[in-house]
């Protein structure tokens, strides 16, 4: 019996001790186990963290580029403008920054900065400045005018400006635009012969503006010529401007011909601004769908919503792959004050990041249809 109840004894010992070793051994696994899943979940959060920031970081990238793709533009609308008022100086300025900039219109920034330089007397700085030109874009459309520039510019080095020159073409303009307003079918082969002739740029762009103003099928036809590129870049701009205004199947054709044949995105941008003026929401949807330049098929989503493409955005939505072009759609969407179409977006969009983004849209509407969703996420 002493023997017994000193085995049970020891037999309970044994059996309390592997009972603890057990619960040790457990306890280990478990939080081994716990921890390998905190630690799972601690690198979801950090891979979840990392893929925020460089979400953040491509949009400031993408505002960064847009913010200075609009200074550029800025800057060449400000020196085309004060060239037009005669203010060289300070076209100059515009240019020259511009140039500095070294963007897309480097270009056609050297050619009228040496212009600006010509007509303010700095001759030897404008040969300097068409040498730059002709070296550092020897394949551009600018090359040539700067070419006929230069000439112009060496055939008066020495001579004095003429002031009464500009007085002439003044006169030379209102003169065009009386026989425009009274005999056009005189006055159209005048600006046509104007615009292919070695006449200032600003008078050629003077009378494209006369010629625009017309209306008929013969003005419509020289305007298209020019916006096929028969003359300078900038005259083509402004032609393919026009064009829109006068709208109709025939200015359409001709825009569309403009930009499958132009290999200048700035022409191609000019095309796709001109639908907003003529509301041709049909050429825009196929431009933002198809369009293979990045830039380029953004600037049409943005001016669809701006022509009110509500439907064809939303039919677009759900088919794009391409996460920044779908924030393009939501600007796009907000543009185009279509607070159904981010709703949408906001019910069924699976990215968060997207979801929010059409949220945040919607909370800058104010219109009773986007209230009415956001009191509805307020209230879940």
């Amino acid at each position: 019996m002493s023997m017994g109840r000193t085995f049970g004894r020891a037999g309970m010992v044994c059996f309390t001790a592997a009972m603890l070793n057990l619960a040790i051994c457990s306890g280990t696994i478990a939080a081994q186990t716990g921890g390998k899943g905190q630690a799972s979940e601690t690198l979801d959060e950090n891979q979840d963290e990392k893929q925020r920031a460089e979400r953040d970081r491509q949009a400031q990238v993408r505002e960064a580029e847009q913010e200075r793709a609009e200074r550029m533009q800025e800057l060449y609308d400000e020196g085309r403008e004060a060239l037009d008022q005669d203010e060289f100086r300070e076209a100059e300025r515009s240019f020259t920054e511009l140039v500095k900039l070294n963007g897309p219109q480097t270009d056609a920034a050297l050619y009228w900065t040496a212009y600006a330089q010509n007509r303010e007397g700095k001759k030897e700085a404008a040969i300097g400045t068409i040498a730059e030109l002709k070296k550092r874009y020897p394949q551009s459309r600018w090359k040539k005018d700067g070419e006929a520039l230069e000439i112009e510019v060496r055939s008066t080095t020495g001579s004095k400006a003429n002031p009464e020159a500009q007085n002439d073409e003044d006169l030379k303009l209102l003169a065009l635009q009386g026989l425009m307003n009274n005999n056009p079918e005189k006055a159209i082969p005048l600006v046509e012969g104007i615009l292919n002739g070695s006449g200032s740029p600003r008078v050629k762009s003077k009378a494209l503006f006369v010629l625009a103003q017309n209306g008929s099928p013969q003005a419509e036809e020289v305007l298209g010529k020019i916006a096929r590129g028969q003359s300078y870049p900038d005259l083509q701009r402004k032609a393919v401007s026009y064009l829109a205004m006068f709208g109709g199947k025939g200015a359409g054709k001709i825009l569309a011909e403009v930009y499958m044949a132009s290999n200048d995105p700035e022409v191609k941008r000019a095309v796709i601004r001109s639908y907003i003026i003529s509301g041709d929401r049909e050429q825009l949807a196929a431009l933002a769908k198809n369009e293979p330049n990045p830039e380029l098929r953004k600037e049409a989503m943005r001016n669809l919503g701006v022509t009110g493409g509500q439907a064809e955005l939303q039919a677009m939505y759900p088919k794009e792959t391409d996460r920044s072009v779908k924030v393009e759609i939501l600007d796009a969407l907000f543009i185009a004050g279509d607070a159904k179409g981010l709703i949408a977006v906001a019910k069924t969009e699976k990215d968060p990041e997207l979801k929010k983004k059409a949220v945040e849209k919607l909370s800058l509407m104010g219109s009773k249809e986007a209230n009415e969703y956001l009191m509805e996420l307020l209230q879940k």
